[in-house]
């Protein structure tokens, strides 16, 4: 018999499945215009200061980056008011969430998280030997009732996404109020926070860093993907207490923030005319595609990120597929049980008017 070499947990491990790329579309249909709106990015490009950044440090990508991205750190610390021994950078957030993962999970630990949420939780979790506990949606947004209830003395950590992915809906101050007031101390809350510049046009979304004042075992996890428009360099931070922070740099890759990337988010810190230009545009999308759907009937998700969430009362497949024939990336619901919702990016004005167009098509198709 031949001896398994693989990590038991890659068995039954579920890789995160990402959004459809431009050039796949391409050779796919043989089309020269395509209008992706399947996976948050910025319509309007990256931070022109971000750029910036990267040309002063092209000269000196022949030297490693700095382990500790105390540049980066040092600005993020300016701007948050919070000490930089609490700030943790990494190859985006996805390599947060991982370094989460490895410093508190041990096999047989218990995190608690939405289902459905951003996948990258339960992956985490589950290849360390750990268990996802996966609450159902509750009216579409985090079921903290139940959450509570979910609490045994094998939970270490409690995932929240707000504004969460897919749905783009928020849990409001009082929800964040109601979770913190009710689970122990000992329980390490994560506070996913990827869509924040968004979220804050909202009265309602919660104050995180009061909250990780009054609770040390609280991450909170930022990116600079979305509204700075710099996700193909990889850069994310957590914010946490001292000792949290001590130990998650201790796992940290050494070199896990390449120099460019650093280079860029020290620029797009102060692009602030770039962020408010990317909400505005964000929410404008936003308003084409809501009068849209009320026009139409549809039923959708008030969103507070840069997408948008509907049931199209179609199989989600044949809208992938069709709205790709015409040139158009969205990510079908089926993956989360949304079988006939769709999740759609806002775009340009002329990219989100197009899809509203495009899927006003196939929409009329599919009901012949």
């Amino acid at each position: 018999m031949e001896k398994n070499i693989f990590r038991k947990e890659l068995a039954s491990f579920r890789p995160y499945v990402p959004g459809k790329s431009i050039d796949e579309v391409q050779k796919e249909y043989g089309l020269q215009r395509i209008v992706k709106l399947a996976s948050n990015e910025n319509p309007l490009g990256p931070s022109h200061m971000a750029i910036e950044e990267i040309r002063k440090q092209l000269e000196t990508i022949h030297l490693y980056p700095d382990p500790a991205s105390a540049s980066l750190r040092g600005k993020l610390s300016e701007q948050l008011d919070m000490p930089l021994d609490q700030i943790v950078v990494g190859n985006g957030g996805e390599q947060i969430l991982l370094l989460v993962a490895q410093t508190f999970i041990n096999e047989g630990d218990e995190a608690i998280m939405a289902n459905v949420t951003f996948d990258m939780y339960a992956s985490s979790v589950s290849f360390l030997g750990g268990v996802p506990v996966r609450v159902p949606l509750k009216e579409y947004k985090h079921d903290f009732e139940e959450f509570i209830t979910r609490i045994t003395e094998k939970t270490k950590l409690i995932y929240v996404c707000n504004p969460n992915n897919p749905t783009g809906n928020i849990m409001t101050s009082e929800d964040i109020k109601y979770l913190v007031e009710r689970i122990p101390d000992d329980i390490v809350l994560i506070l996913d926070e990827a869509y924040y510049d968004y979220a804050t046009v909202n009265p309602d979304y919660p104050k995180s860093m009061e909250i990780l004042k009054h609770r040390d075992n609280t991450i909170i996890l930022r990116t600079f993907s979305k509204v700075a428009g710099i996700a193909g360099v990889r850069i994310g931070y957590a914010i946490t207490s001292k000792k949290i922070a001590e130990s998650m740099t201790k796992i940290k890759p050494t070199f896990n923030v390449n120099r460019l990337a650093q280079a860029a988010a020290i620029g797009a810190i102060d692009d602030l005319d770039h962020i408010k230009k990317t909400v505005e545009l964000n929410y404008k999308s936003m308003a084409i595609m809501e009068d849209y759907f009320a026009e139409k009937g549809l039923k959708y998700i008030k969103s507070n990120a840069n997408f948008i969430l509907i049931d199209i009362g179609i199989d989600s497949r044949i809208i992938f597929e069709e709205l790709m024939k015409r040139g158009i990336i969205i990510r079908p619901g089926y993956n989360w049980g949304f079988d006939t919702w769709i999740r759609v990016s806002t775009g340009t004005l002329e990219q989100t008017k197009f899809f509203t167009e495009q899927l006003d098509e196939v929409i009329k198709q599919e009901s012949c």
